[in-house]
């Protein structure tokens, strides 16, 4: 989702900077010259990789405020938006020191009369760029697992009409995302739980939309989760346009229906703006008396009729 470098820590910033640094070379008129230029062009290059390299992960790494809600909120949940704030901020204090000390030695090296002074200078600014560097070597070793993390995050579309399927486990959640996804939907790793989710896309007459399937978010009780997978939820609420409340009537899930029913009403609370449509799976094994759609994910039977239900209901709210 982002492209994000990999993260150095602070030792192995050093030693790409001080080690590109030691392939400079100059040659001067005068042994004085040159050793006053190499050393210059050597100040120049290790603050130029130490200075670029942090720049590269301030750059890099998302700014939140400029993300959907659903990124915000991801982001906060899963590393943490005043850590990574505070880290990023950490690179951008940490490379002005860099580049200020550079600056301040390379004038001291230019002015110098002998070579003893000259080395005497250029080791006290590595000594007081390593120092700054290995200050931060903490959030480095932060923005290193951030950036891990956040690139399992799932890709999704925060501007196509979204459909979130909820349900009891077992009810057949992920095999009606396969059944009308055109193509195999992705499966990424959710930072709110250890389970994933299931994204997939259909077309229908030209426009597209998104299949959100929820397990381990949506199909517990309030008092069963924790306040991250609270905030995960949370945060599917952004993208939520329409709920698909799936419903097993044979219980073959190993839910009753009491319990299912009792769940729904769980995210009628948890999605208190967003319709919800209510479906009974397995139809081909089991029919009720209940006014609701009945589909067979397995067979397909009825799936088509939902689909169209989906895309009229999803039509009708752009036009409000």
């Amino acid at each position: 989702m982002f492209d994000i470098p990999t993260v150095l820590t602070a030792d192995e910033i050093l030693d790409k900077a001080f080690k590109k640094a030691s392939k400079v070379d100059y040659e001067g008129r005068t042994r004085l010259e040159t050793v006053r230029e190499t050393n210059i062009a050597k100040l120049k290059c290790s603050s130029d990789v130490i200075v670029s390299t942090m720049g590269k992960y301030v750059k890099a790494f998302p700014s939140i405020d400029r993300q959907s809600p659903f990124y915000a909120q991801l982001i906060d949940v899963a590393v943490g938006r005043d850590k990574l704030k505070k880290s990023l901020g950490a690179m951008d204090w940490c490379r002005g020191n860099v580049a200020r000390i550079a600056k301040a030695a390379t004038k001291d090296i230019a002015s110098a009369r002998t070579i003893q002074r000259i080395d005497e200078v250029r080791r006290s600014a590595y000594g007081r760029m390593s120092s700054f560097v290995k200050q931060v070597d903490r959030e480095l070793k932060f923005l290193a697992i951030a950036r891990n993390t956040m690139k399992k995050f799932p890709t999704v579309n925060p501007d196509l009409p979204t459909i979130v399927v909820a349900g009891a486990p077992n009810v057949g959640k992920s095999q009606l995302v396969l059944r009308i996804s055109s193509a195999k939907p992705r499966v990424a790793v959710y930072p709110f739980t250890t389970q994933e989710i299931h994204v997939g896309t259909f077309q229908k007459k030209y426009f597209a939309y998104q299949v959100i399937d929820t397990p381990g978010l949506l199909d517990r009780e309030l008092s069963e989760r924790n306040p991250m997978e609270l905030r995960g939820i949370l945060a599917l609420r952004h993208l939520a346009d329409i709920v698909v409340f799936m419903f097993d009537p044979t219980e073959t899930c190993g839910y009753l229906m009491e319990q299912q029913e009792h769940l729904l009403a769980t995210v009628k609370d948890q999605f208190r703006d967003v319709p919800i449509i209510e479906v009974e799976n397995k139809s081909d094994l089991l029919k009720t008396g209940a006014k609701r759609i009945r589909i067979s994910a397995e067979t397909g039977a009825g799936v088509d009729k939902l689909v169209d239900v989906l895309v009229a209901a999803l039509s009708n709210q752009q036009r409000l």
